[in-house]
């Protein structure tokens, strides 16, 4: 039987709390998620000054500069993570927007690195993942096919396991641009493994990923939709989470096995309804 690699994606919906933070470990683990994962970024590197400047009205100041200090975890802060995951025993890594947050989670014994979306096309960073050989998580939203063909070419040259998810890079996503059909393309075009990471409500599309074939599932989870945050719209709360969980579980029970016979359970149905076997 198949299983899914079941990602919930912390995020920054922790919003800077660590209690939050653990009760989303917490309700990860207990769903029977195989991982968590966060997003690391050195402010600076990844942002303008003119951008972090900028006005804006959040929880922790009026800048967007406040606003994103408020976002990023400390390094005691992924320590206490790293030992929390340990204890639970789930799988935790993060998604780096430079190479400087790359730099800093090679300090941690993680198994799995995650290249989003958005880093697609940044090579050095790409490189930098590729070099510590550790089973890579793709994310290809907002890229066309020849740009992911140069990021899978990295990835081969240094000889570290990947595979790619198929995603959409708008929050929420709408049902209809979901394209899960893309993840055959994928799979076809560079013979890999190929995941989906999902940025729409509900959990059907995510199901019928799976469906597909997806090795990997990733989602957005949190405590309460209507907290702040950019991302909580696209999340899934903790009944959702389970919910989703569950589904996935059952879908791999139900694809069984290609091969096409009378089932056990099904002789003694034969032996009553049918009544002619004249071929």
């Amino acid at each position: 039987m198949t299983h899914t690699f079941v990602i919930a994606e912390i995020g920054i919906n922790h919003n800077g709390d660590m209690n939050v933070v653990k009760q989303l470990i917490d309700a990860a683990h207990e769903a029977g998620c195989d991982a968590v994962k966060f997003q690391k970024r050195t402010l600076e590197l990844v942002y303008a000054k003119e951008e972090l400047d900028k006005p804006r009205e959040s929880p922790w100041g009026t800048t967007n500069r406040e606003q994103k200090q408020g976002l990023e975890l400390t390094k005691e802060n992924y320590d206490e993570i790293d030992q929390y995951c340990q204890e639970k025993g789930i799988e935790w890594f993060a998604s780096a927007w430079d190479l400087e947050s790359q730099k800093f989670l090679q300090q941690y014994d993680l198994k799995y690195n995650k290249v989003a979306s958005a880093l697609l096309t940044y090579r050095e960073l790409l490189e930098e993942i590729a070099s510590e050989n550790k089973h890579t998580f793709v994310s290809t939203g907002m890229s066309t096919l020849e740009q992911i063909d140069a990021a899978v070419q990295i990835f081969k040259d240094a000889g570290c396991s990947f595979e790619l998810m198929h995603t959409n890079s708008t929050y929420p996503m709408k049902v209809q641009d979901a394209n899960i059909l893309v993840m055959d393309t994928l799979r076809e075009r560079y013979q890999c493994d190929v995941g989906y990471s999902g940025h729409e409500s509900g959990v059907i599309v995510s199901c019928a990923a799976v469906s597909r074939g997806a090795t990997s599932l990733e989602r957005h989870i949190t405590l309460d939709r209507a907290m702040y945050g950019s991302d909580q719209a696209a999340s899934l709360e903790i009944g959702g989470l389970q919910r989703l969980v569950a589904y996935v579980r059952d879908i791999e029970t139900a694809l069984g096995s290609p091969v096409k016979k009378v089932m056990r359970t099904e002789v003694p149905i034969a032996k009553k309804l049918r009544k002619y076997n004249t071929l």
